[in-house]
């Protein structure tokens, strides 16, 4: 799903997730996207841990009971996010997996594709979309 799409989603259904996968150091360096507009959180949860990007072996558990936590449920619906959209499909793809039946990509990502400038958040993107983010 497009950024935009997701945060229409996110405003309209008030049981909707938000899972950022990206690693802690994007996470404090780069930002993360803010919620708080509809007075939710972002999950925040690494697909492959920093600094050697390994995918963690417990994302599934640890993603489990964090939404559980939540009040989420299988058929709750979940929106992964990463820098540009590769990471947060693989991880959608493992949760749908696990039994998660609405698991959704944010194909555009945090910080969207390379531009011919060889930059982010230039094109495409939730930063580019002018969605809310906060530095982390």
């Amino acid at each position: 799903m497009s950024v935009l799409d997701t945060w229409k989603r996110l405003e309209s259904d008030p049981t909707a997730v938000l899972v950022d996968v990206r690693t802690r150091a994007e996470w404090a360096f780069v930002g993360v996207p803010d919620l708080s507009r509809i007075n939710r959180e972002v999950v925040l949860i690494e697909w492959q841990t920093f600094p050697d990007n390994r995918i963690a072996a417990d994302f599934t558990e640890r993603l489990e009971a964090a939404l559980a936590a939540r009040g989420a449920e299988k058929s709750t619906e979940i929106f992964f996010l990463c820098r540009s959209g590769g990471r947060s499909r693989m991880a959608a793809e493992a949760m749908t997996a696990a039994g998660f039946r609405r698991c959704r990509n944010v194909k555009e990502g945090f910080e969207g594709p390379l531009d011919s400038g060889h930059h982010r958040s230039q094109i495409a993107g939730w930063k580019f979309s002018g969605l809310d983010w906060v530095q982390g």
